[in-house]
């Protein structure tokens, strides 16, 4: 008697709530399930034959980053590396009536008996309840790291923020301690999503209280230090930061790590100067003298100097030979940029990244602040 559960993959594939569709290497459709049509409203015989990138979904990233060329369509990614999508994306996908939808996507390469990649395939669901909260979220988050900038002609500030969700696990802060001192404070939460999101919101929070201890960078970092571990309790996680101190006036740069990168200064040759920083992240001990955990170091500051302070999100980037990027890396893109005598272009920036990594976005948070000093 014939098993009635041996039924085609196609059928299988139909009963899911998740859109599924199957390119060949050309990336011409082959398959298009009956919940892909219903999310899409693109019917199999609108679809069948045709490539995927002509205007069917045109998928764009949160940022509206066009993702349908061969170097950033997910699943054109999958079949030439021939890796499956470990951690869903969130694209918008273009419905036939027009409208955008938000879907959930994960790809993966097909291979034959032989091991050979003869196609791909996308799963895709609609995320649009989940994203009306999203939006909530990102809207609050960006409230609470709306700072302004200082207005001074010694000094100029300029800030890029690049979440890997619609939301992000990074918080950067930056006021005057008075009329020549300025505090900055960036920190990085352990991954990224809503989870660190949270957090981020209740460091703005710390902040506010706190800012004015820069002064001394050691004392404010330990003082965040236990602020956090009172928060995160008995929840392993914890926050990588640098904080510090600019002042225009005695031109020096001082500043505590905790974890996170050094600040990085470029002189108007181009000549990058690699600071150090040893300092525990933020929230894992509470009871260690402050001396102990955090150390200042102070940097003397030429006119034309420009400091750059950024997320491990800059440098923790691996190509598809699974090389790493690091600090040189970065600092290779920067000469490649021509910066400093070029002005730092924060979208040439993401490019120059995504292009070296292994992936169609950058796979943490990234946020830099940048600093240029002029002198007195």
């Amino acid at each position: 008697m014939k098993n009635d559960l041996l039924i085609s993959a196609e059928k299988i594939m139909d009963c899911l709530n998740d859109g599924v569709y199957v390119c060949d290497l050309n990336r011409r459709i082959v398959y298009w399930s009956k919940s892909a049509e219903h999310i899409t409203g693109w019917r199999s015989e609108d679809v069948l034959g045709r490539a995927c990138l002509e205007d069917i979904l045109s998928h764009e990233d949160k940022d509206g980053h066009r993702l349908c060329g061969a170097e950033y369509c997910p699943l054109h990614r999958a079949m030439v590396t021939g890796v499956t999508t470990q951690v869903p994306i969130i694209v918008f996908a273009l419905c036939k009536d027009g409208r955008r939808v938000p879907t959930q996507v994960t790809t993966a390469p097909i291979h034959n008996e032989a091991g050979e990649v003869i196609g791909g395939v996308e799963t895709f669901r609609d995320v649009s309840p989940m994203m009306v909260d999203l939006e909530r979220a990102k809207r609050i988050q960006t409230q609470s790291m709306e700072h302004k900038i200082p207005d001074d002609p010694r000094l100029r500030f300029e800030t890029f923020y690049m979440p890997h969700d619609i939301v992000g696990g990074d918080f950067y802060a930056i006021k005057a301690l008075d009329p020549d001192r300025y505090g900055f404070f960036l920190a990085d939460m352990e991954g990224h999503g809503v989870a660190a999101a949270l957090y981020t919101m209740h460091l703005g929070m710390l902040w506010e209280r706190h800012y004015l201890l820069l002064e001394n960078p050691a004392r404010f970092a330990a003082t965040i230090n236990k602020e956090l571990v009172n928060v995160f309790g008995d929840i392993t996680t914890f926050a990588a930061a640098i904080c510090g101190v600019i002042d225009a006036r005695g031109a020096t740069l001082r500043y505590t790590g905790a974890g996170g990168p050094p600040p990085l200064i470029v002189n108007t040759n181009g000549e990058p100067k690699k600071l150090k920083s040893s300092g525990m992240s933020l929230g894992i001990i509470e009871d260690i003298p402050e001396a102990a955990a955090y150390h200042e170091q102070t940097v003397p500051l030429a006119p034309g100097d420009a400091i750059l302070i950024f997320s491990d999100g800059a440098l923790e980037i691996r190509n598809a030979r699974d090389e790493f990027l690091g600090l040189d890396g970065f600092i290779n893109i920067l000469a490649d940029l021509n910066y400093p005598q070029e002005p730092l272009k924060m979208n040439a920036l993401e490019l120059s990244l995504l292009q070296f990594s292994n992936e169609i976005r950058l796979q943490d948070d990234l946020t830099i602040i940048e600093a240029r000093y002029f002198g007195l």
